[in-house]
């Protein structure tokens, strides 16, 4: 008897306690109109002679996000972090979302996976390599614990430890990845224009000889001289 009345209290304690945590899932609103011909709103349901009744099942709103700390929301502000990845970077990728979360900063994860996203990796960090951390302006390629390090320091994030870590996910495979990201399109090699000298696709007769071309003359073969002529042997010399 005595375990018995000892159960009872706690079994309807825990089923209170069950009800009120479902209780915002399962709120509902009323909207019914009165004998006056009054609109009504109420979370009870109406009497029974109540007109129009309408239920609305009301969803509770997911908690806003606590607050950054205040160095984090400044240096997130004037240097954003942007990380750039892909579907089949695993482990070394997972590592930098590690040491972000673990330091407290917030940023935003781009998936390269297509010809779009492999162009925009190639324009803000002139390579295609991932992962690919991007500090305000300044990229990071690979992962490096005190390259990396410094980079944060230098934006003004909080060491790790000095601000509450984060817990941000991996973001899904992009529909439509067939595991390969493309290369990036060449860029399109510029075509000089034609200026005011630009001789190229004229036609005209040839030159005409000048007055030191002895291109078509003839004449009387040289006659040797203190030297001789090229090709020939040198005079005997005379005593």
């Amino acid at each position: 008897m005595i375990f018995r009345s000892f159960l009872t209290p706690l079994f309807t304690l825990l089923s209170a306690a069950l009800l009120l945590a479902m209780a915002p899932a399962q709120a509902q609103q009323y909207r019914w109109i009165d004998k006056d011909g009054r609109v009504q709103f109420t979370d009870a349901p109406p009497p029974p002679w109540a007109k129009d009744v309408r239920r609305t099942n009301i969803t509770p709103a997911k908690p806003a996000a606590p607050p950054l700390p205040f160095e984090v929301a400044r240096a997130n502000k004037d240097f954003p972090v942007t990380v750039y990845t892909s579907p089949n970077c695993a482990e070394i990728c997972e590592t930098v979302r590690g040491a972000l979360n673990k330091r407290g900063v917030p940023f935003k994860e781009v998936q390269v996976w297509n010809q779009e996203t492999a162009d925009e990796l190639k324009k803000v960090s002139g390579a295609l390599e991932v992962p690919t951390m991007l500090v305000g302006r300044q990229a990071l390629a690979g992962y490096e614990q005190a390259a990396f390090d410094a980079l944060l320091d230098n934006a003004g994030y909080p060491r790790a430890g000095t601000v509450p870590p984060l817990q941000q996910k991996a973001p899904p495979v992009p529909e439509g990845y067939l595991g390969e990201v493309p290369k990036p399109k060449p860029a399109p090699v510029a075509q000089p224009k034609a200026g005011p000298y630009d001789t190229s696709g004229l036609k005209g007769p040839p030159p005409k000889p000048g007055q030191y071309d002895p291109s078509g003359l003839t004449g009387p073969p040289p006659k040797p001289g203190q030297y001789g002529v090229p090709g020939e042997a040198a005079p005997a010399e005379t005593k």
